[in-house]
């Protein structure tokens, strides 16, 4: 290459390249125009951002929730299967000491409850009855006892003598 053909490279390269640049320039109004639209599409990806973080916060805590209702469930059903007579007292002692453990220590917190506190569970001989209260005169319970067991041998004898003997007690207390 002689140096006449670089001058008419280099022309030719500067000439293309400046008509690029004229190409490439926008006007001001049109600048204008460009940057109020790219900051309105930031100032919304910082508000859907947000938004995000709230909806994930949300999340966070309907799952927590959700959490602490299954497991105050577990124990309503094996507190009743317990045989618990205050069901709604032991459901809040247990989840007191329980505080986020698994199902195995939900059982052995049942079993420490049905130690310690015995009155919130139903005794071996099935359902608890209310004693009398102080207006209510308790019945005779040597007299009725030795009226039972005439009844009781009146009965077993068929004898009626026996059966006389009872009837002759059981006018004194009717």
């Amino acid at each position: 290459m002689n140096s006449s053909e670089v001058r008419d490279t280099l022309s030719a390269d500067t000439a293309g390249h400046s008509d690029d640049d004229n190409l490439k320039l926008v006007p001001v109004s049109e600048s204008i125009r460009y940057r109020k639209r790219a900051q309105s599409a930031e100032k919304k990806i910082e508000d859907l951002a947000e938004q995000l973080a709230e909806a994930k916060a949300e999340a966070k805590r309907t799952a927590e929730q959700l959490n602490s209702i299954q497991v105050e469930q577990k124990l309503i059903r094996k507190l009743a299967a317990a045989g618990t007579v205050d069901l709604e007292t032991a459901v809040l002692i247990a989840k007191a000491r329980i505080e986020g453990e698994t199902e195995a220590d939900i059982d052995s917190v049942i079993k420490q409850l049905k130690k310690e506190k015995q009155h919130l569970f139903a005794g071996t001989s099935g359902a608890v009855t209310a004693k009398k209260t102080a207006g209510v005169k308790e019945r005779m319970e040597s007299s009725q006892t030795v009226l039972e067991k005439v009844a009781k041998k009146a009965a077993t004898t068929g004898s009626r003598t026996d059966l006389q003997e009872y009837l002759k007690l059981r006018r004194n207390f009717v």
